[in-house]
C-alpha cells in the first residue's frame, strides 16, 4: 500500500504544469534531507497544518549566492518570537541547516523557503500537546526571469489583518490570498491596503513605494504592516540615487491615497517581484501610465546587489 502510494504522488507531480521544481527538503521530524519530491511531506497533527500555528520566510538563490540569508533568518526568529514558537535549534543552527540544504539541492537559481512550526502532536487548539517546535525548509528552482513591465492594481476590499498579525509573516495568508484572487478576477496584478486610518498599507505580498513629482521617494512606514527585507534594502541602495540627482530625498511615512494616485512612478517591492513598476492603481493612470526611470533605475541596483554586493547581504553556497 505504501509503495502504490508512493507511485501516486510521483505520478500526480509528473503531470502537474509548474515552472518550479522541489529539488530538497529538511525537516526536524526525520532530522535530514531528502532531494525525492515524494517524500517532501509533513505530518497532518503539525498545527501549522491544521491551526495555522507557524511562521515563515525566505530568501533568493542567486549565482550560488543566497540573497539576504541573514535579514530573513532574522525576521523569521522575530516572528516566531510574537508567535510563542520556541526555537528547535539556535541562530546558528538554523542557518547550517538553510545552507545545507540549498547545497544539497544542487540549485543554483531559485528560492529557498522555511517555516517554524509549533509542532506535531494533536489536533487541539492549545500547543501544549506539541512535544518540540519543528522547522522545514524547501528548495525550489525557478529559471522564471524577473519582469520589469508595468502592472494594473486595484484597492483591495479585503480588510487588512491588525497590525499584532500584519507586523508577524505567518501561515494564515487567507486574506492575501482574497486579495490576490479579488486583483486577478478584475485582469490586475494585486491588490492594495490601507490601514485603519485609510493611508496606503501594503499588497498581498510586497510592500509598495511611490515617486513624487519632486522627485521624493516615498514609502509606506512598517509598524502596522510586515517589515520587507527587500523594501528596506531598497531604502538603503535609493541613497545612491540621491547622489546622483536622480531622487532629491527617501522618506518613511504615512502617504495618503491622494499623494499615490498623483505620484510620477509606483513601484511594488518584494522577493517575488523584486522592483515591479505600476502603470495604473484602479481607474488612475500612474505618471505617463509608462514604466517609471526610478523603477528601473532600483531595479537595476537590486539586481547588481545580488550578483555582486557586499557579504552582508550575500553568502556563498558550499556546493
Amino acid at each position: 500500500m505504501f509503495v502504490k502510494a508512493i507511485e501516486r504522488i510521483k505520478s500526480t507531480q509528473a503531470n502537474q504544469k509548474s515552472k518550479q521544481q522541489f529539488l530538497a527538503m529538511y525537516s526536524s521530524i526525520f532530522g535530514g534531507i531528502t532531494t525525492d519530491p515524494a517524500a517532501m511531506v509533513i505530518p497532518m497533527d503539525d498545527h501549522m497544518v491544521h491551526r495555522g500555528h507557524g511562521v515563515f520566510d525566505t530568501a533568493a538563490i542567486c549565482d550560488g549566492y543566497l540573497y539576504e540569508l541573514d535579514q530573513h533568518l532574522d525576521r523569521i526568529i522575530r516572528s516566531a518570537s510574537m508567535a510563542k514558537i520556541q526555537l528547535p535549534f539556535d541562530r546558528k543552527s538554523l542557518r547550517r541547516i538553510l545552507i545545507q540544504t540549498v547545497s544539497a539541492s544542487n540549485c543554483r537559481k531559485g528560492s529557498l523557503r522555511y517555516w517554524l512550526s509549533a509542532g506535531v502532536g494533536d489536533f487541539q487548539l492549545s500547543p501544549v500537546g506539541c512535544h518540540q517546535s519543528t522547522f522545514y525548509v524547501i528548495v525550489i528552482q525557478d529559471d522564471s526571469p524577473f519582469v520589469s513591465k508595468g502592472v494594473k492594481v486595484i484597492t483591495s476590499s479585503i480588510p487588512i489583518k491588525p497590525p499584532q498579525f500584519g507586523t508577524v509573516k505567518s501561515v494564515n495568508y487567507l486574506p492575501n490570498v482574497l486579495s490576490k484572487m479579488e486583483a486577478e478576477e478584475t485582469g490586475a496584478f494585486a491588490a492594495i491596503w490601507l490601514d485603519g486610518e485609510g493611508f496606503i498599507a501594503e499588497g498581498p505580498n510586497m510592500n509598495v513605494a511611490f515617486v513624487t513629482k519632486e522627485r521624493l521617494l516615498l514609502m509606506p512606514q512598517f509598524d502596522k504592516i510586515l517589515s520587507g527585507c527587500t523594501a528596506k534594502r531598497v531604502l538603503t541602495l535609493a541613497k545612491a540615487l540621491v547622489r546622483e540627482g536622480k531622487l532629491h530625498g527617501i522618506k518613511v511615512g504615512n502617504v495618503t491615497v491622494e499623494e499615490g494616485k498623483k505620484a510620477e512612478e509606483m513601484i511594488l517591492l518584494g522577493s517575488g517581484v523584486l522592483v515591479r513598476p505600476v502603470v495604473q492603481w484602479d481607474e488612475q493612470v500612474i505618471g505617463n501610465g509608462k514604466e517609471g526611470p526610478i523603477a528601473q533605475a532600483l531595479l537595476d541596483l537590486i539586481l547588481e546587489d545580488m550578483q555582486s554586493g557586499p557579504p552582508t547581504v550575500r553568502v556563498a553556497v558550499p556546493y
